[in-house]
This record gives structure tokens, C-alpha cells and sequence, in this order.
């Protein structure tokens, strides 16, 4: 397959094909609401390409956008990545996306992101009390104990920290790319973002400032 670094959007398509688009309609015939997309576009993939694709090309989302004059009360991004706030119904804004950004920054590196997939809330807070380099706000202890109380899985656990779960996925694989120091800044990083408040979260400028992502 042709390097696609120095491919254009135009070249990217016409080597793939175009995208398979459907608009997007009301039933009742009427305009759109504020924040409704115009399309959307299938999932497909290319086994043709799609291998040699995993390597260099990783396409992310977090599962829902706003805009700031438009908060919304909840979202439903993956539970993995959920920002805790959201998981306590707590009001949110955009420095949900910081925590989303620090699982998906692990995910990238490590192959996996740092919480179970097939997990249920009040188990997802349990494994965020272990990434999490703050403690849990005491606001949230009620909902949390409500949580446990309704859920016969949901059990204390004392398992790896960030930095030790990284280190221990990372090098799990058969040739890392990163050495440990490299792994070690990365779990910097990341523990910045997974902070359970979302006013002591560093912000995007900051993560992208980092002088490791130059190094």
C-alpha cells in the first residue's frame, strides 16, 4: 500500500471510495433542531487496506459534541470513557472531553483503554478510584453507596494505579515502541487529564504543550 502521509482528503477518498452518507430527516417534514447533524456517515471498512491502515491511521470520537450555549443535562458517550460527572448526573461542560481525551491518550498507546468495557457504573467508579489521582469528591459518596447497594458486582477492589496498569499493558505487547521513560511521561500526562474534579483537569493547551509529544 502507498505511504498516505503526504496524501490530500481528495487522494485519501479516491484510493478508499467515497463514503457511504445518509441524510438525515425529520418524519413530520420540518427543519432540524439546533445541534441535529445534516448526515451521517455509515461504518464501513476496507479489508483491503485495513491492516496496513491500523498502523498509521486512527480515527476517534467521543460519542456525542454540544455546543457551549447548549449544554445538555447527561450524555451518552461509551461508559469507558464517560467523564465521572457525568456518571453522577452531575452539571457538565466541556472539560468532559479532558477526561475522555486521557482514556483515549492510554488506549492509543496501550491498545486498550483503561477501564472495562463490560463493566456497570457503580464497577466503573471503582476503577476510576484506582486511576484517579484525586479522591472522590464527597458529593458523590451518597450516589456512590446507592450505586453499590444496587449492584451485588460492585465490590472494593485494590488493583494496579495508572502508571502501573499502563507500564504492565504497554509491555505486555512483543515489541514496544516506547521505552519506560517515554511510558512513565505518558502516564503524566494522562494522570492530569483523570482527575475527578473537572476544574483541576489540565487543559487541551496544556497536554498539547507538553514537550514530550515533540520529543
Amino acid at each position: 500500500m502507498q505511504g498516505i502521509d503526504g496524501l490530500t482528503e481528495e487522494m485519501f477518498i479516491e484510493m478508499l471510495g467515497k463514503p457511504d452518507i445518509g441524510y438525515v430527516k425529520r418524519r413530520d417534514g420540518k427543519d432540524l433542531e439546533p445541534g441535529i447533524p445534516e448526515y451521517i456517515v455509515r461504518p464501513t471498512s476496507y479489508p483491503r487496506y485495513s491492516r496496513d491502515l491500523a498502523q498509521t491511521v486512527k480515527i476517534i470520537d467521543f460519542g456525542e459534541s454540544f455546543l457551549h450555549t447548549a449544554i445538555p443535562e447527561t450524555l451518552h458517550t461509551p461508559l469507558a470513557l464517560r467523564a465521572p460527572e457525568v456518571v453522577f448526573q452531575d452539571p457538565i461542560d466541556y472539560r468532559v472531553d479532558l477526561w475522555s481525551m486521557g482514556c483515549m491518550l492510554f488506549e492509543l498507546f496501550a491498545g486498550q483503554p483503561p477501564f472495562d468495557t463490560m463493566i456497570t457504573p457503580a464497577i466503573l467508579v471503582g476503577q476510576m478510584r484506582e486511576m484517579a489521582i484525586d479522591d472522590l469528591p464527597e458529593r458523590w459518596q451518597e450516589k456512590l453507596n446507592t450505586m453499590k447497594a444496587e449492584d451485588s458486582r460492585a465490590t472494593e477492589i485494590s488493583g494496579h494505579n495508572l502508571q502501573e496498569w499502563l507500564e504492565e499493558i504497554y509491555f505486555d505487547s512483543p515489541r514496544p515502541d516506547l521505552s519506560r521513560q517515554d511510558i512513565v511521561r505518558l502516564g503524566q500526562i494522562v494522570g492530569k487529564l483523570l482527575h475527578f474534579e473537572p476544574s483541576a483537569r489540565a487543559s487541551a493547551k496544556e497536554v498539547l504543550d507538553d514537550p514530550w509529544f515533540d520529543e
